[in-house]
């Protein structure tokens, strides 16, 4: 019977095609691209002469009807720009009306720049939402990362080099200072992955190029305190207001989540030095 092959093609490296990708490409009629002209290099690369046909976001409504048409005598491998078709891509819609016509749908795994950057990035992988791209103009973006500030498990979005400054502030004003992963150009020549905080990344990125993946900590996922010069710091202005060791043991543990016993180590060490500047004044 007729099948549609859903086939996952390389995000970057063409080595990391599958043999058995290869040869569903070659065996089928006809390949419904997105992109017509990475697919071309593709095939050429592995010398397929596989007809297409495109098929992408601007003409899904006028293809679909062709290729469905074509379902009913011959089998057709859908493809995707990179990576799987149906991820943030109109294949999603061409699968669900083969579904409908009873047209069997075999999926052909493979690469994805969402769970490789998810399995790189440092962050918990139990629990993930995938938001595809954020919207272009501020105010939208702004609206859908308010929509997912409490989600607690891992946040991958996927985003375009000339957009990446905007969305990282908008990230950090909207999220916070989380921990992130970003992944640029996952698996091709110039492969980078960053791992730090949204406001380091915004200093690292200065001159963003290639596509993006980010893996944002979720609100969830909770590192253990640390004791940082921040929180020093913070003891010493409460030292310096007056405040008792108690007073500011209580304040601090209850922002930061450090255990009392620990910041009355830190307050009794020191101590020994803020007395030590104020006497030599």
């Amino acid at each position: 019977m007729p099948t549609l092959y859903v086939v996952a093609t390389p995000i970057g490296n063409l080595e990391d095609i599958s043999l058995r990708a290869l040869r569903v490409l070659r065996e089928v009629k006809l390949i419904a691209a997105e992109d017509t002209r990475k697919t071309r290099r593709l095939l050429a690369a592995y010398d397929i002469k596989t007809p297409m046909t495109s098929y992408y976001e601007h003409n899904k409504m006028t293809k679909m009807g062709y290729i469905l048409d074509q379902l009913k005598e011959t089998d057709i491998a859908l493809v995707s720009e990179a990576g799987m078709p149906g991820i943030s891509d109109p294949g999603y819609e061409l699968i669900l009306a083969a579904s409908q016509h009873n047209i069997p749908v075999v999926p052909v795994p493979g690469p994805s720049a969402i769970t490789t950057a998810l399995a790189v990035s440092g962050l918990p992988t139990d629990n993930f939402k995938f938001t595809g791209f954020l919207p272009n103009r501020a105010s939208a973006r702004r609206r859908a990362l308010e929509a997912i500030v409490d989600e607690p498990g891992t946040i991958i979005v996927l985003e375009a080099p000339h957009r990446i400054t905007a969305a990282l502030e908008d990230i950090l004003l909207v999220l916070g200072d989380r921990r992130i992963a970003v992944c640029r150009e996952l698996t091709k020549l110039h492969e980078e992955i960053f791992r730090g905080r949204v406001a380091e990344a915004l200093k690292h990125f200065t001159a963003p190029r290639g596509e993006f993946t980010l893996v944002i900590e979720g609100r969830g996922a909770k590192e253990k305190p640390q004791m940082t010069d921040a929180v020093e710091g913070q003891l010493h202005r409460m030292y310096l207001n007056g405040a008792t060791a108690k007073e500011a043991i209580a304040a601090v543990a209850g922002e930061t989540g450090l255990k009392r016993k620990e910041l009355y180590q830190t307050w009794l060490k020191l101590d020994k030095v803020w007395e030590r500047t104020k006497n030599t004044r």
